[in-house]
C-alpha cells in the first residue's frame, strides 16, 4: 500500500470523506517528507486534516497541535474522539493529575494528537524525557497569524515559538491560518525560523455565503430589520456580533423581550456563565448568541447559518475570519453587517489606544472602504488577501444592486502606468498627485513632473480619481505595501489591464450628499436550495435532527459533532436502511458508522412505513 493510500484508508475509516479536498494531500506528503509549510485555508476549508493526518500516520509519533483557545481545543478533542483518534489535551482547566496522566500517556505511545497552548507548551516540554520528544513528528501552529505584528490578533505569548526550530530543527513546523495577507505571511515565517516553508495557499472563496452590508440604520431600525431576518431563519443558529458588552446584553435584552431567545457573550462573564452559553449554543439548546469578538476562534459548529454584525468590525481579517463561523458544512449561510461612521469613529479610537496605532488606522480604513464600497464584496475580501478574483460573485447586495458602469481601462491605463514609472515607489495620493498634474515639492524633488504621465489625468477631479484608484485597489489591480511605506505594487492582473491584455470596469463616480440619510434597504436573502437540499425529504431531515439531538444529549457531546447538517441531507436523499448504504453516507466513517447506523436507519425505515 502506497502512502497516498495508507491515507486515504485512514481518511475514510475516521473521517468518513472518500477524497482529499484540494491541496490537503499535498500538504500532508511535504509534511511527511519532513518539510515545513504555511498554509493559508479559509474556515471550514479543512486546515485540521493537513495535521490530523500526519499524527495518525506517524507509527510510534503523535504530533503537537499549539492552538490559542481551550475552548477550540475541547471541541475539536471531542469531534477527534467521536472519530476514534486518540486525541488529548494539556492546559490549565485539567488538575496536576489529569495532566500527569496525560503526559503518561505520551510517553507510552497512546496518544497520536495533542492539543497545547504556547505557554503551556514552552513551559512544559523542557520537563519532558527523550521518550516523548523523540516521538514529536509534527508542530502545527494553528492561528499562526497571531505570530506577526502584521496580523490582526497579534499575541505575544506567540513570539517564543520560533525557538522551536532552533531546538528541534528535524521536526517539521506547520504554520495554518485564515486570514494573512502577503505581508503577514512573510513574518511568519521570519518569526517561527522556517525561512525555506513551502506556502500551500487555498481559495478564501466561501460563494456559500451570501455578504450584504446595510448603511445608516438607526438603533430602532437595526432592531426591526435583526428581528425581521431572525425570523426567516426560524430554528436555525445564529451569532450577532455586537461592539460592547453592554451592546451585547442590550441586544439580547431586546431581542427576548421580543420574542427570540438570546443570549449575551462577553469577556466580562464568569467562566461558569461563558462554559453554559457556549455549552447550550453547541447543543442547539440556544440558537441566538449575541456576542463580542470573544465569542470568536473558540466556536467549532459547523451548522451556523448566519452571522450578523451589529457594529462594522476594526478590519477585513476580523470580518473574514468571523463570518467564516456561517456555513462551515458548505451549506448557504448569510453575512449581514451594519455600518454607521459612528462605528469608525469608535473604532478609531480603540486604535489610538493599541500598541500599533498605524497599522490599525490602517486596517480599519480599508474596512470602512469595504463598507462603503459600490465594488462586489468577494471581489473586495478575496484581492485583500491577494487572491486574484476579477468577476462579481452573484451573491452578494452589489452585485444584486449593481451601481452603474462604465468602461473604466483607460483610466486605469494611466494611474498603472504612473505607478509603473515612478518603480513603484508611490503612494495613493502621490500618484493622484502625478495624475492631476500638480506640481508640489516632493513631485518636483523627486523629478515626477519629467514622467510621461505627468498631467494626463487633468480631466478627472482630485475626489474621481480617489475613487477610482481605490476601486482598482478592491479590485486587485495593485497592492498596497504597508511594510514599504504604503507603496503600491502592481500585481500581475494589474499588468493584464496595464498592457492592454484585458479591460477594467469601473462604477461612475458619484459624489456623496451628506445631508441625505441613507436609505435602509433590505437584506438580499438567499433563496435558492442546492440541489441536495431540493431533493431531499425535509419533513425526514427533520426527524433525523431529533435522532441526532438525542444522541448527542446521551454521549454528552454537541449534536454536529455526531453528524453535520449536510450529512443528515445526504440520509435525508439518500434514504440509507442498511449499515452497508448507510456507511457511504458523506461524513459517515466506521467508528460512527458502527456507532450510529442502528438508530438512524430505523428512524428512517419507520419513515419510509418499512418493517
Amino acid at each position: 500500500m502506497t502512502r497516498q493510500q495508507y491515507a486515504q484508508t485512514l481518511l475514510r475509516t475516521y473521517y468518513g470523506y472518500n477524497s482529499f479536498r484540494s491541496q490537503q494531500w499535498d500538504i500532508i506528503n511535504h509534511t511527511l517528507d519532513g518539510g515545513d509549510s504555511i498554509v493559508l485555508m479559509p474556515t471550514g476549508g479543512g486546515k485540521s486534516l493537513c495535521f490530523q493526518l500526519p499524527g495518525l500516520m506517524s507509527k510510534e509519533g503523535f504530533a503537537i497541535v499549539i492552538s490559542p483557545l481551550l475552548a477550540l481545543m475541547n471541541d475539536q478533542i471531542d469531534a477527534l474522539q467521536q472519530n476514534g483518534i486518540p486525541a488529548l489535551a494539556l492546559n490549565s482547566e485539567k488538575s496536576e493529575d489529569e495532566n500527569r496522566q496525560c503526559v503518561n500517556l505520551l510517553m507510552e505511545g497512546k496518544v497520536k494528537l495533542l492539543y497545547i497552548s504556547p505557554e503551556k507548551l514552552l513551559s512544559e516540554i523542557d520537563r519532558w524525557s527523550d521518550r516523548i520528544t523523540d516521538r514529536i513528528c509534527l508542530f502545527a501552529i494553528d492561528e499562526a497569524h497571531c505570530i506577526s505584528q502584521w496580523g490582526h490578533d497579534f499575541r505575544p505569548e506567540y513570539t517564543q515559538l520560533g525557538t522551536l526550530k532552533q531546538r528541534f530543527p528535524h521536526i517539521p513546523v506547520m504554520a495554518l491560518t485564515a486570514t494573512a495577507d502577503r505581508i503577514t505571511r512573510d513574518d511568519i515565517a521570519k518569526q517561527l525560523n522556517i525561512p525555506d516553508a513551502k506556502l500551500f495557499i487555498s481559495s478564501f472563496d466561501r460563494p456559500n455565503i451570501s455578504l450584504n452590508v446595510v448603511q445608516g440604520s438607526t438603533g430602532r431600525q437595526k432592531l426591526r430589520h435583526i428581528v425581521q431576518f431572525i425570523n426567516l431563519h426560524h430554528g436555525e443558529s445564529g451569532i450577532i456580533y455586537c461592539l460592547s458588552r453592554k451592546s451585547t446584553e442590550k441586544m439580547a435584552s431586546e431581542l427576548s423581550r421580543l420574542g427570540i431567545e438570546a443570549r449575551a457573550f462577553h469577556a466580562g462573564m464568569s467562566v461558569k456563565e461563558k462554559q453554559q452559553v457556549q455549552r447550550d449554543f453547541l447543543n442547539d439548546d440556544l440558537k441566538v448568541v449575541c456576542a463580542t469578538i470573544a465569542f470568536g476562534m473558540g466556536i467549532d459548529k459547523s451548522n451556523v447559518r448566519y452571522v450578523i454584525h451589529s457594529n462594522m468590525p476594526r478590519n477585513i481579517e476580523s470580518y473574514y475570519q468571523e463570518i467564516g463561523r456561517a456555513g462551515r458544512d458548505g451549506l448557504p449561510a448569510e453575512a449581514l453587517l451594519f455600518y454607521t461612521y459612528g462605528d469608525v469613529i469608535t473604532l478609531q479610537q480603540f486604535a489610538r489606544q493599541s500598541g500599533q496605532v498605524q497599522v490599525n488606522m490602517d486596517k480599519l480604513q480599508r474596512m470602512q472602504q469595504f463598507a462603503e464600497s459600490g465594488v462586489c464584496r468577494r471581489r473586495i475580501l478575496l484581492n485583500y488577501f491577494n487572491e486574484r478574483y476579477d468577476h462579481d460573485c452573484h451573491n452578494c447586495d452589489v452585485c444584486n444592486n449593481p451601481p452603474e458602469r462604465f468602461d473604466g481601462t483607460r483610466f486605469a491605463q494611466m494611474a498603472l502606468s504612473a505607478i509603473m514609472r515612478t518603480g513603484e515607489q508611490a503612494t495613493m495620493f502621490t500618484v493622484t498627485d502625478i495624475l492631476r498634474g500638480w506640481r508640489k515639492a516632493e513631485i518636483l524633488e523627486k523629478g515626477y513632473d519629467k514622467l510621461k504621465t505627468f498631467g494626463v489625468g487633468r480631466e478627472l477631479k482630485v475626489a474621481e480619481w480617489n475613487a477610482y484608484l481605490l476601486q482598482m485597489l478592491q479590485m486587485g489591480l495593485f497592492e498596497v505595501a504597508y511594510d514599504e511605506g504604503n507603496h503600491l505594487k502592481i500585481t500581475d492582473y494589474g499588468k493584464e489591464i496595464l498592457y492592454g491584455r484585458q479591460s477594467v470596469q469601473f462604477n461612475r463616480y458619484q459624489p456623496r450628499d451628506f445631508n441625505v440619510k441613507t436609505h435602509l434597504a433590505e437584506p438580499q436573502l438567499i433563496t435558492t436550495e442546492p440541489v441536495e437540499a431540493k431533493q431531499m425529504d425535509k419533513a425526514l431531515f427533520e426527524r433525523l435532527r431529533d435522532v441526532r439531538k438525542a444522541l448527542a444529549t446521551t454521549s454528552r457531546v454537541a449534536p454536529f459533532m455526531v453528524f453535520s447538517d449536510k450529512s443528515l441531507q445526504a440520509m435525508a436523499t439518500e434514504k440509507p436502511t442498511t449499515k452497508a448504504k448507510f456507511g457511504f453516507i458523506h461524513g459517515v466513517g466506521e467508528v460512527k458508522c458502527q456507532k450510529y447506523w442502528r438508530p438512524f436507519t430505523a428512524a428512517i425505515r419507520e419513515h419510509l412505513g418499512l418493517p
